[in-house]
């Protein structure tokens, strides 16, 4: 496999995270989730204007590219922060920078030479 088939399936694989985090309501709900560590749904919604369904369905496209996950605890829903895909989505971001770094270097050469 070439470089460029790899890069393309590093980019395929986190499409759907940066997909996920594109929305304001799911941002601050990462954020919120890697602050404060597994909140309730209850939680979540307290002292926000979004209401407990609109939340749940913003968890489960979280859920869906794997940024969170969900567990019972009695009666309540709690949802964690899964950082792996985040961390995915870092490197995706670092290649990319590494990228634009090489090529602003090349074209700092190709004027100054």
């Amino acid at each position: 496999m070439s470089a460029n088939q790899r890069s393309r399936r590093k980019l395929e694989k986190t499409a759907p995270i940066f997909a996920a985090l594109g929305d304001q309501t799911r941002l601050y709900l990462v954020a919120r989730l890697s602050a404060e560590g597994p909140l309730s749904i209850a939680r979540l919604t307290q002292g926000g204007s979004v209401t407990r369904q609109a939340v749940t369905k913003h968890l489960r496209v979280l859920a869906h590219a794997g940024l969170a996950g969900c567990s019972r605890r009695g009666r309540q829903s709690v949802w964690e922060l899964e950082p792996e895909p985040l961390e995915a989505a870092r490197r995706c971001l670092d290649g990319i920078s590494a990228q634009w770094d090489d090529a602003l270097d090349r074209l700092k050469k190709a004027v100054e030479g």
